[in-house]
């Protein structure tokens, strides 16, 4: 694992063996770019592999569990590509129907395998006592595996909180999550050793709803790394127009992210200002759910292919090579566990505007222009202000506002493995 994307992470740790749950990172093989989760979780395989210490994966299929060891865990990270790329590097790129292939892989040099009834067994079998389960993705953080871990003599389990948002905002979900995720909050509480949280908010924010279930277990605090992407022009679309100031949302079109204001906005620039002075807003990623009404005017507003560009799935270095030449990183998000686009910004040297949340403040402090996100004036204020400069913030400013140190992945699993 190359921590800030950069030097491998040198890690130790009190563990007999460590079994990480990749179950989210196979079933999302041949999908596109990765984003949010799926992202730290490649970041863990990625760590893990690097280092010495003796180390299994636990991947669920329509099949079966399979049990894998540091051989396949290269494979399935040789599948998703060097640094979490969806369509994949290598060989795999040739593949039709790259998730199936990869699995029968897996499958070929799974270490031990088992049905959905008899991982308990299998995992008592097959690991030595002391071993230690981490759920970063959430796939198996259920009765059935939690209760087989401890099946293992001297079994222990970790599990990372992202957020609280399918709990705290049930608005912006889909049906039946909440619910689904109430109740990983419940066997976390109950069987989890440790709690891994990605900032201080979530933590408030999780231990509030570990104390209704009357369980509060041992918690460390983790900021997650963040890897500034190299970037390739050459690899933006070329019909995306460069010509004038533009900005870039970088995130799933879903109803937290609120893409409805920056509609709002464009929609009030076309009205009020020059065709030739109004900036480009290019949203970068995929759509999402429960979002009807932004999708129906993203389909039907006018100026869309004009002012404002829906490009999904671009490869991580076009995204860096749009990021380096904006006038301004635009987020109004109402809710983030962490939010790693916006601090993928900073640390590439773009000026963000962003909602005033209480994780920006605490790992950004007073680096980005923070805006109430149900102000449509104040942002469209703020975006002429930055398209007029272009580069209202340059890096030199950036550092000299007195920036807290953006974290890393050394940190973060050096920080972990002290627990762990």
């Amino acid at each position: 694992m190359r921590g800030a994307g950069t030097n491998p992470v040198t890690m130790t740790g009190s563990a007999a063996a460590r079994i990480l749950d990749v179950t989210r990172l196979l079933s999302g093989v041949g999908r596109g770019r990765m984003t949010g989760v799926d992202r730290v979780e490649f970041a863990y395989l990625r760590a893990f592999l690097a280092e010495t210490e003796p180390l299994f994966l636990l991947a669920r299929t329509s099949f079966g569990f399979l049990l894998l060891d540091r051989t396949a865990g290269a494979v399935l990270q040789d599948a998703l590509g060097e640094c979490g790329e969806r369509p994949a590097t290598g060989w795999f790129r040739f593949l039709r129907d790259p998730k199936w292939k990869v699995t029968h892989a897996l499958r070929k040099r799974a270490v031990a395998r088992s049905t959905h009834w008899r991982l308990g067994g299998m995992l008592k079998r097959a690991v030595p006592a002391g071993t230690r389960y981490i759920s970063v993705g959430h796939s198996n953080l259920n009765e059935e595996v939690l209760a087989a871990v401890r099946a293992i003599p001297g079994g222990q389990i970790s599990v990372m909180i992202h957020d609280t948002i399918p709990l705290d905002y049930p608005e912006f979900t889909r049906a039946g999550v909440t619910e689904e995720f109430r109740q990983k909050m419940q066997a976390t509480a109950r069987y989890a050793d440790l709690v891994i949280y990605n900032s201080k908010e979530t933590r408030r924010d999780a231990e509030r709803w570990f104390g209704h279930h009357g369980t509060i277990p041992e918690g460390i605090t983790a900021h997650l790394g963040i890897e500034v992407m190299s970037a390739n022009a050459a690899l933006i679309p070329p019909e995306l127009p460069l010509d004038r100031p533009y900005f870039v949302y970088v995130g799933t079109i879903e109803p937290r992210k609120n893409h409805a204001l920056l509609l709002d906005v464009w929609t009030t620039f076309e009205a009020t200002m020059a065709p030739a002075d109004i900036p480009r807003l290019f949203i970068l990623g995929k759509r999402g759910w429960n979002n009807e009404d932004v999708f129906h005017r993203l389909d039907t507003l006018p100026f869309m292919g004009r002012t404002v560009f829906e490009v999904p799935n671009l490869p991580d270095a076009a995204v860096a090579a749009l990021l380096s030449g904006a006038a301004g990183a635009l987020f109004p998000s109402f809710a983030e566990g962490f939010g790693l686009p916006p601090i993928e910004a900073v640390a590439a040297g773009v000026p963000v505007i962003c909602g005033d949340l209480c994780v920006y403040r605490e790992i950004l402090g007073n680096i980005p222009v923070y805006a109430e996100v149900n102000d449509r004036y104040l942002w469209e204020t703020i975006v002429r202000d930055f398209a007029k400069k272009k580069r209202a913030v340059k890096q030199p400013d950036l550092k000299a506002r007195s920036a807290p140190d953006l974290p890393t992945w050394e940190n973060h699993f050096n920080l972990l493995l002290k627990m762990t």
